[in-house]
């Protein structure tokens, strides 16, 4: 489900990333730890199509994304990835529900359709009664959930998440953790998750290590 070959990355004189190979399987949960600045980050969202590597190639469901640019890019992206960041980056202007739709609304589904689709998530995610509020006015957690369910309504291949229960308190990081793998289970998602935290990490199928812009 995603390859990377010989993947390298300079910000000015310093590399980033020395050389990164990873073979991940569909429907497998894989973790990647490492102290800060080990170039996690960097490294997910090179695999995420949100940067691009200095060298190497990356392949995401059979398809090279270095050939992919401009619409292409964007129209695959939105099919093809999930997305779940540490801040949620919710729109707040919008409801929980209309948070949930925006992916959907960008690749010309079927509003209708969607809507149904959206309710689904956050009935399942236990957010139904509050698809109709703001970000404001849901928790940390619940923001999450809600992120989730966006990074799910366009049904991806595969699902990225940088430090997603950095932001929450022990209780619903663990909640979250658990949330994962009963998607997992349900929806036969690929899952890479960059996480400083190690209970979640050590739950994963597999857990890799970043160290000086290696992957161990």
């Amino acid at each position: 489900m995603v390859k990377a070959q010989n993947i390298e990355k300079k910000y000015g004189n310093l590399t980033v990333l020395k050389g990164v190979n990873l073979e991940i399987a569909q429907a497998e949960i894989v973790s990647i730890v490492g102290a800060s600045g080990a170039g996690k980050s960097t490294l997910l969202h090179i695999l995420s199509t949100l940067d691009r590597a200095d060298k190497g190639e990356v392949w995401l469901n059979g398809t090279e994304i270095s050939t992919l640019k401009g619409k292409k890019l964007a129209t695959f992206r939105n099919q093809k990835i999930g997305f779940v960041f540490q801040f949620h980056n919710l729109l707040p202007e919008f409801t929980a529900l209309e948070n949930v739709l925006m992916p959907a609304l960008l690749a010309k589904k079927n509003r209708k359709e969607a809507q149904i689709q959206a309710e689904q998530l956050l009935e399942m995610l236990g957010l139904k009664a509050r698809a109709t509020h703001l970000p404001a006015e849901l928790s940390g957690g619940e923001q999450q959930r809600v992120a989730i369910a966006r990074a799910l309504i366009n049904q991806p291949a595969v699902v990225f998440a940088d430090e997603p229960s950095g932001n929450l308190d022990s209780h619903n990081a663990r909640e979250l953790h658990k949330l994962f793998f009963q998607l997992r289970e349900q929806f036969k998602q690929t899952f890479v998750i960059v996480t400083h935290n190690y209970e979640l990490a050590s739950m994963a199928d597999r857990k890799l290590t970043m160290q000086d812009g290696v992957l161990f």
